[in-house]
């Protein structure tokens, strides 16, 4: 079966969910998104797994008076030109809002049910943008899911990317190749290999919270990847609930790191509102990844990062001085921020 056909066949409401499960779920005011082979993999862990946890709708969604709207500030630094320009030297780059799946955790949950005006297609200005901007030597593709869009339209990006001269490295951030492993065909993986090309560094940043997503078929088409020389690191948020103890997390990071990947960021969770009942203090994390100091080598052990409220940007979480958290942190100008 193609990705394509996978895709267009996903749950997709309340009733498609309830005929696959054989069950009852909540109503919530946000959409649903799920694709059949994934949903089996769903169905077979059962209710009290973490991938049921992840990806089906639970009634503390609808909680609308914690979190926020945009917990990092994506509009603080928005270009009004599908660019995010938060970090002087690279730039998200959003080309579509269209993810394999509709993760309940999602930082970005609000901003993409609501279509919000940062995924308008502009990208003639974006590539004036760049051309304005030298500084900027990386272009990151996020969204939504940039393994999402056709063949064509990402090879046209890489192109259109390639010809602007400051432009030195290219990342992609996905989640498609967990969830949509099929998407990983010969023609995607011919378009990465160009890149690999075109640019000094082209990497893929894949998100993975949990061993359990880790299953042959992913396994594989990771392994095609690796297999071409293409370097893939992985992101993780930590999940209450998921992933939040030192043994969950120590086998996620040793079965990516059997895989040839690199774990490279473990995100303490965004306060996004609708995902409130996924957050953990930050004491609770920073002992969790004091005890993976202990269990993992460096180089299988991400770096435990927090994006600080308001578009602040990511700073360092853990603190081998203290568990305790004063309620400050430095942010990416060396800036003293108050964050409760």
């Amino acid at each position: 079966m193609s990705w394509t056909h996978e895709f267009k066949e996903a749950l997709k409401t309340n009733e498609d969910l309830k005929n696959f499960f054989d069950q009852d779920f909540p109503e919530i005011n946000y959409p649903l998104f799920i694709p059949q082979v994934f949903a089996s993999k769903i169905l077979e862990a059962g209710p009290d797994s973490a991938l049921w946890k992840q990806f089906l709708p639970n009634e503390q969604e609808d909680n609308q008076t914690l979190g926020r709207l945009d917990p990092i500030g994506d509009k603080v630094h928005a270009k009004n030109n599908q660019l995010i320009h938060r970090y002087e030297n690279r730039v998200l780059f959003t080309p579509t809002t269209v993810c394999p799946i509709l993760c309940r955790y999602c930082f970005r949950k609000n901003e993409l049910s609501l279509k919000d005006d940062i995924f308008d297609q502009k990208f003639t200005e974006a590539k004036k943008y760049l051309k304005e901007n030298p500084s900027i030597n990386e272009v990151i593709f996020t969204g939504g899911d940039p393994f999402i869009l056709s063949n064509e339209k990402l090879a046209f990006y890489i192109q259109e990317f390639s010809e602007i001269d400051s432009l030195k490295y290219l990342r992609f951030h996905t989640r498609t190749p967990i969830i949509l492993p099929s998407r990983i065909d010969e023609g995607l993986l011919s378009i990465l290999i160009s890149a690999k090309h075109l640019f000094k560094r082209s990497l893929i940043m894949i998100h993975v919270n949990h061993v359990s997503e880790l299953t042959d078929d992913v396994a594989e088409a990771i392994e095609q990847l690796t297999n071409e020389g293409i370097e893939v690191y992985s992101q993780t948020v930590l999940l209450k609930g998921v992933n939040d103890s030192t043994d969950a997390l120590f086998d996620l990071f040793t079965k990516l790191s059997d895989c040839k990947v690199k774990p490279y960021y473990l995100h303490h969770p965004d306060e996004a509102r609708g995902t409130m009942h996924f957050y953990l203090p930050l004491e609770e994390g920073r002992k969790i990844v004091a005890s993976l100091h202990n269990k993992l080598p460096g180089w299988a052990l991400p770096q435990y990062i927090i994006d600080i409220p308001g578009g602040e940007g990511k700073v360092p979480a853990f603190n081998p001085e203290s568990f305790e958290f004063s309620g400050v942190l430095i942010n990416r100008l060396g800036e003293k921020i108050k964050i409760n």
